[in-house]
Formats: C-alpha cells, structure tokens, sequence
C-alpha cells in the first residue's frame, strides 16, 4: 500500500515568485538590522525575526547563516530560544512608545478616543515587554566541569 499523494512531501521547498518575495523580504530586512546597529531610532531585533522568518520559507542556507551569525545571531538565538529581550532595549523601546504618545497628544491629531486607544494598545505592548525576561536562563549545569 502506498501513501496518498497529498503525505509524500507536505513540507515543499518554496519556488518561483514566493520564494524571490521572500529572499527580497529577508535582505531589507537584513539590511534595516544593520543600520538599526547604527542609528539609535532604528530597531534591529525585530528586522532581523522577520529576516529570519523569511529565511526559512524562502533558503535554510541564508537561514542557517543569520542564526549563526557571530555578530546578529545572539539577539535572534536569544529571542528564539527565550523570548529575551535586552534591557536596554525595553527601555528604548517604552521611552519611544511614550514619546510617541506625548507627540500624538501634544499635536492634538487624534480625538480623546483614538487618543486613548492608541495609550492602550502602548501600554498592553509595554506591559509584554516588561514580562520577557532581560537574560537568557544560567546554564544549570556546572560550565568550569566542562
């Protein structure tokens, strides 16, 4: 007896167009990472998931080379593995929010509503950035022993 059609290779390598869309994706987004090292408005974590999120749809090779990169694979590993986020970027990340918040509401362009929809959807994502931890978990076991 044979197997259907449909269970012989569920997980089909992306070709064509998709496959081009995504590469293209993930090297802007390479691309965004990298100059968000450099300017301090820029974030580069969230570029570089997305790149490697790309990565995997589209080549394990450009994949497999973000992940272990020596300088952008730490931030993406540690996201991965822990869902770590640094605590200079949380204070970065929540300063802008609330500078964001302050420039919307001192320009006057939302109505008090919108205005305080926006601080809410703020607040619910500050509050998920202030619960991911700021460290990966000590290694239980004894690291000299090795």
């Amino acid at each position: 007896m044979t197997n259907p059609h449909f269970l012989e290779n569920t997980k089909k390598k992306k070709t064509g167009i998709r496959r081009v869309c995504l590469m293209c994706i993930g090297w802007i987004c390479v691309g965004l990472g990298l100059i968000g090292i450099i300017l301090p408005l820029l974030p580069t974590t969230p570029f570089l998931l997305v790149a490697l999120w790309a990565f995997s749809h589209s080549s394990e090779r450009f994949h497999n080379w973000l992940y272990q990169h020596h300088l952008l694979g730490p931030m993406v590993r540690d996201w991965d593995c822990y869902r770590v986020i640094p605590v200079k970027a949380k204070a970065l990340a929540i300063t802008m929010m609330s500078a964001s918040l302050a420039y919307v509401a001192y320009k006057d362009v939302v109505p008090l509503w919108g205005l305080g929809l926006i601080g809410f959807c703020l607040l619910c994502v500050a509050i998920f950035i202030l619960r991911c931890p700021s460290r990966p978990p000590a290694r239980l076991s004894n690291p000299s022993a090795e």
